[in-house]
């Protein structure tokens, strides 16, 4: 039996406590107020950051996917303060085909970002082509209007599960706040190239990260959401952010959270697609192998930014283990990794 819930605590309704510190661990429920402005924030010599330091260091991203019977949808909008960039893909299961939109925004114009993981509003792009992630009372809602892409959604967890939401610390100076759910209902209207599509056996995952990360920073980065013969399941694994003294990691299954421990990503940056992936926990909670069908990429190499980033879709086989020790067994399971390189 493994259980991580003694690592938990009642999520703060301010990050940032009455002495400027952030408050560390994995959290019960969503912090309301991220409270920047009240961080005491210092460099590595004890001295207090300048304004223009604190601005520029701080970055955030916002991400949903959405897997339907025929479609997976990728969305997400970063404020890395020089730029805003976004984008957004749809992948056709069947076809095995990937067509995305892209928008990037320098310095703040003609995007906007909310701060609270509880409310608030991000959004990119105009009307009638751009998106909007709107957050009430802590329940996502997306909005995605393109020429092949119409969206009015609400993503609904199920009775009474709990999202994944945690803060650590970053590098000398800084924190990162995480919060990620998976295996959602969207509950709403979707249209692919002016057809309908059925929402009834559709899943979703959101996850919002935002904080004083580093200048240079990797992630490997796993997620599923899909139903097997128990039920409902929902995953997220990822390595290079989140583990200095609690992880990201965790697992739900029919709405029921299960924190799980460290977990090691094994593949080739040069021959990932072909060759797969392994994803192993520690304790052995985890054993997967991934094996990419197609893969939305990107690289940047501006002046003050770096990005290498790929994001696969493929299968997900293997086995998962609760913190109760029952098994669920993956077979080709459809879902995501990531591979990302930044520099902001």
């Amino acid at each position: 039996m493994f259980d991580f819930k003694k690592h938990t605590q009642i999520a703060p309704e301010k990050l940032i406590d009455c002495h400027g510190e952030p408050v560390f661990g994995q959290f019960d429920g969503i912090v309301s107020d991220l409270n920047i402005r009240d961080f005491n924030y210092f460099n590595v010599m004890d001295k207090p950051m300048s304004a223009l330091k604190r601005y520029f260091h701080y970055k955030q991203f916002q991400f949903v996917s959405i897997i339907t019977p025929h479609y997976i949808i990728g969305v997400a909008i970063a404020d890395i303060r020089y730029v805003g960039s976004s984008f957004c893909y749809v992948y056709d299961i069947h076809k095995n085909k990937l067509i995305e939109t892209t928008w990037l925004r320098p310095l703040g114009l003609r995007y906007s970002v909310g701060r609270s993981p509880m409310n608030g509003a991000t959004e990119i792009g105009s009307k009638s082509n751009g998106i909007r992630f709107e957050i009430i009372d802590g329940k996502w809602h997306l909005k995605i209007h393109s020429k092949k892409l119409s969206a009015n959604l609400r993503l609904e967890p199920l009775a009474l599960s709990l999202p994944m939401s945690m803060c650590s610390p970053t590098s000398y100076s800084g924190w990162t706040y995480t919060q990620k759910h998976n295996g959602i209902k969207p509950v709403g209207q979707l249209t692919i190239n002016e057809e309908q599509q059925p929402l009834n056996h559709a899943l979703a995952s959101y996850d919002f990260s935002a904080g004083f990360m580093r200048r240079e920073t990797s992630w490997r980065w796993a997620s599923l959401n899909a139903e097997i013969e128990q039920g409902v399941i929902g995953l997220n694994l990822a390595a290079g952010v989140n583990e200095t003294g609690n992880s990201e990691n965790v697992f739900w299954i029919n709405g029921e959270r299960h924190l799980l421990g460290a977990t090691q990503f094994t593949f080739s940056r040069h021959n990932g697609a072909k060759d797969g992936w392994r994803i192993l926990s520690e304790n052995g909670q985890v054993d997967l192998h991934f094996t990419p069908r197609n893969v939305r990429s990107e690289k940047l190499n501006l002046m003050f930014l770096k990005s290498n980033f790929r994001q696969f879709i493929g299968d997900f086989n293997g086995e998962i283990h609760d913190n109760a020790g029952i098994t669920y067994r993956l077979s080709n399971v459809l879902g995501l990794t990531e591979d990302h390189y930044a520099k902001w």
